[in-house]
C-alpha cells in the first residue's frame, strides 16, 4: 500500500500515466504511454528508511546515478512534485516540492525477462545475450580496494538467518542451514579474500534477477540496481551472477542457469568464481525463500535449494574430443546441468578460449594466425590451468576441444591425476560424410573450422586412444549420460 500522507501524490501519478501503479513493498511505478514515474514509498524497514522527504530524493537521484551508465535511454531524470499556492500538485511545477520521482521509458510488460520466461520463450539464444549482458556490466565496474569480502558475506549470512526467522521459517531448518553455511563460509573465506585482493569485488548491481533484466530496444539490458545499500552491492561479481543463476534454475531449470553460468565465464574468463557458488547461491536462495515467506507464501522450495547447493556432488574431470563437427559441444552442454555441484559443471571450450584471448565475442570469426601452433599450445595451456582451478575449488568440468594429439590427452589427463579426482575421456567419431554436412550447415557457432580445416585434420595420425568412443553419427548424448551415470537434477 502506498502510504496515506502519498496518495494525493500517487493520484497525480496515476492521472498523468492513465494507469494504477505497479507496486513492490517500497516502490510505486506509474507506466504511460510516454513515461513510467517511479514513486518510492515513504516506508521504513528493516533494511532501508525512506520515510524523510531528503531520503526519497537522495535515493532516487542515487538510482538513476548508478543505473544511467548501462540503461542510458531507459533512465531519464528526476522530478519533483510540487504544490502550487492553491494546494494543486503538479510535476515539475512551481511552488514547495513535496515529493520525487524518477522518469524512466516505459518498458512493455511483456519485455521483462520474467515474463519473456513465463511464456516459454527466453531460449538458448536469448540466455546468451543475458550473460553477455551482465558480463559487459560487470567488466565495466572499476575493482574496489581494501574490501573485507569474507566479513561482508558473514554479516550478509546472519541479516539472512535473522529475516528468515522474522518471516517465520521453520527455526529448526533455518538455524541448521545457518550452521551449514558458516561452516561452508569459513572454509571458502581465503578464496573470497584473494578474489577481493585480485579485484573482484566492486559496486555491482545487487539485485540481479530476471525481473531486473529486460529487452529494450532489441538488446537484454539490466536495470532496478540497488541504490540503497552501499555495502550490500559493493559485492563479488560472482555473488551478483548467483542471484541471476538462483532465479534461473528456480524458474526455467538446471540446464538454462548452467548455460548462462558457462556462457557468462566464457566471456569473461573468471573460472574461480565456481568454487564459491554454494555459499552464493544458498545465500541468494535464503534471500528468496525468507521474501516469499513475507509475503504470505511457503518459501519452503527456496529453503530446500538453499540447503541443497551447501552438499554440492563431488567434482570430476570430463574431456570430449573428436574431429571437428563430431557434436562436441552440444553433447558438453548436454552433460554439465546433471554434473557436478549447482548449477553443473564449467565447461571449458577450446574455441571461446581462443576467441577470448583475441578479445572477440565466440561468434566472431579469427584470422588464421590465430591458429598457429604456438598460439594453440597457449589455448589448451590455459583451458588446462582453468580445469585445474575449478576442480580445486571443488567443482566439476567438461573440456571441450579436439585433442587430436597425444600430448593434449595426455596433459588434460594429467590436470585429474594432479588434482586426485576422477577423469573419464569421450571420443566422439563419425563418418566424413556426416561431419562435412554439419560443417557446412553451422552458423554463428564458435568454431571456425572449414571442411579444409577437418579434412586435414582426419588425415592425421592421432597415436594412441585410450579414451571411450563414442558414435556421433546419431545421438550419443544417451550412451555418455549411461556412461557417466547422470541423473537430472531436480531444481525448485
Amino acid at each position: 500500500m502506498i502510504p496515506a500522507a502519498q496518495q494525493p501524490v500517487a493520484a497525480l501519478l496515476a492521472r498523468l500515466a492513465g494507469a494504477a501503479p505497479i507496486e513492490t513493498h517500497v516502490s510505486a511505478v506509474f507506466v504511460g504511454p510516454d513515461a513510467a514515474l517511479k514513486l518510492k514509498k515513504a516506508v521504513r524497514l528493516p533494511f532501508l528508511d525512506f520515510t524523510e522527504l531528503a531520503a526519497r530524493e537522495r535515493f532516487v537521484r542515487r538510482e538513476l546515478e548508478i543505473n544511467r551508465p548501462f540503461a542510458p535511454d531507459l533512465y531519464r531524470d528526476v522530478l519533483p512534485v510540487t504544490r502550487a499556492a492553491d494546494g494543486s500538485l503538479a510535476l515539475a511545477g512551481a511552488g514547495e516540492v513535496v515529493d520525487w520521482v524518477l522518469r524512466m521509458a516505459p518498458v512493455p510488460a511483456d519485455d521483462f525477462l520474467d515474463a519473456v520466461a513465463a511464456r516459454g520463450a527466453l531460449g538458448p539464444e536469448l540466455l546468451d545475450q543475458v550473460a553477455d549482458a551482465v558480463a559487459a556490466l560487470h567488466e565495466a565496474l572499476p575493482p574496489l580496494a581494501g574490501e573485507d569480502a569474507p566479513a561482508a558475506m558473514r554479516a550478509v549470512l546472519d541479516g539472512n538467518r535473522q529475516s528468515a526467522l522474522s518471516a517465520g521459517l521453520p527455526a529448526a531448518r533455518v538455524e541448521a542451514w545457518a550452521a551449514a553455511a558458516g561452516a561452508t563460509l569459513a572454509r571458502l573465506s581465503p578464496l573470497l579474500a584473494a578474489r577481493a585482493a585480485a579485484g573482484r569485488v566492486r559496486r555491482c548491481h545487487g539485485d540481479l534477477h530476471l525481473r531486473n533484466l529486460c529487452l529494450w530496444r532489441g538488446r537484454v539490458t539490466p536495470f532496478d540496481a540497488l541504490e540503497f545499500d552501499e555495502a550490500l552491492a559493493r559485492t563479488d561479481t560472482g555473488y551478483d551472477l548467483a542471484f541471476l543463476l538462483m532465479d534461473l534454475e528456480c524458474r526455467l531449470g538446471r540446464a538454462a542457469a548452467n548455460r548462462v553460468l558457462n556462457r557468462y565465464i566464457g566471456r569473461g574468463g573468471d573460472a574461480g568464481l565456481v568454487g564459491a557458488l554454494p555459499i552464493w547461491l544458498s545465500l541468494r536462495a535464503l534471500v528468496r525463500a525468507h521474501v516469499e515467506a513475507a509475503r504470505g507464501a511457503a518459501g519452503l522450495d527456496y529453503l530446500a535449494l538453499a540447503e541443497a547447493v551447501l552438499q554440492p556432488a563431488a567434482p570430476r574431470l570430463v574431456a570430449i574430443g573428436g574431429l571437428q563437427g563430431t557434436g562436441k559441444s552440444r553433447l558438453a552442454r548436454a552433460l554439465a546441468p546433471a554434473l557436478g555441484a549447482a548449477p553443473g559443471a564449467l565447461v571449458l571450450r577450446s574455441d571461446e578460449i581462443r576467441k577470448r584471448r583475441h578479445g572477440q565475442a565466440p561468434e566472431a570469426p579469427l584470422p588464421p594466425a590465430a591458429y598457429a601452433p604456438a598460439e594453440s599450445a597457449a589455448v589448451f595451456a590455459e583451458l588446462g590451468r582453468l580445469a585445474g582451478e575449478a576442480l580445486r575449488a571443488g567443482h566439476a568440468v567438461i573440456a571441450d576441444a579436439a585433442f587430436l594429439r597425444p600430448e593434449e590427452r595426455e596433459a588434460i589427463e594429467s590436470v585429474a591425476r594432479d588434482c586426485g579426482l576422477p577423469f573419464t575421456g569421450l571420443w566422439l567419431a563419425a563418418p566424413l560424410d556426416v561431419l562435412r554436412a554439419r560443417i557446412a550447415a553451422r552458423r554463428g557457432d564458435a568454431s571456425d573450422a572449414t571442411i579444409a580445416v577437418l579434412e586435414a585434420a582426419a588425415a592425421r595420425e592421432l597415436g594412441p586412444l585410450r579414451w571411450q568412443a563414442l558414435d556421433a553419427a546419431g545421438d550419443p548424448i544417451p550412451a555418455a549420460r549411461a556412461l557417466l551415470r547422470l541423473r537430472d537434477q531436480a531444481s525448485c
